[in-house]
């Protein structure tokens, strides 16, 4: 179904139930989660793409390497080295950034994502770094339709033998 809000109740004094607004936790949770299933998780993971790249988006602060998964969803991987970002905090806030641009994409297809820091990300501001990994996540759509063949144009073929 749909995520309504329910309404509460305010008190116009400060006694009785006090309760607020809220939306629905289940709907939210289903929405925006970001469970163990859409990470990767252990090394063999990691190795599967890194061993059997087939999509690479290459940006100057970021390379997303990708490989199919048969799971029907993406899976995400993030990998930023003390090279480029120094301070564990500056490491945090980056793959904060990222895994929250990442639990946005609801349309990913069923890939196998690893996303690598390059240098230069430390001079990127919470707002950058959203922007160019939104930007990422479309030219990975756009570059993962080119690489599939098109359905849409064989039926055309089949259904044009049949005329």
């Amino acid at each position: 179904g749909h995520c309504q809000r329910s309404q509460g109740y305010f008190p116009s004094s400060c006694q009785g139930p006090r309760t607020s607004v809220r939306v629905s936790s289940d709907c939210l949770m289903k929405a925006l989660s970001f469970p163990k299933s859409h990470r990767l998780l252990r090394p063999a993971d990691y190795g599967k793409v890194f061993n059997d790249v087939q999509l690479k988006v290459p940006h100057r602060n970021f390379l997303i390497l990708a490989t199919p998964n048969n799971l029907g969803h993406a899976r995400i991987g993030l990998i930023f080295s003390k090279k480029n970002l120094k301070l564990a905090v500056q490491r945090n806030r980056v793959k904060r950034q990222v895994r929250e641009s990442f639990r946005h994409q609801t349309d990913l297809p069923g890939l196998d994502l690893v996303v690598l820091g390059r240098q230069g990300l430390v001079s990127l501001d919470n707002h950058s770094v959203r922007a160019s990994m939104d930007d990422l996540w479309r030219r990975l759509r756009k570059k993962y339709a080119q690489s599939q063949p098109s359905r849409a144009a064989s039926s055309e073929s089949a259904n044009r033998g049949t005329g």
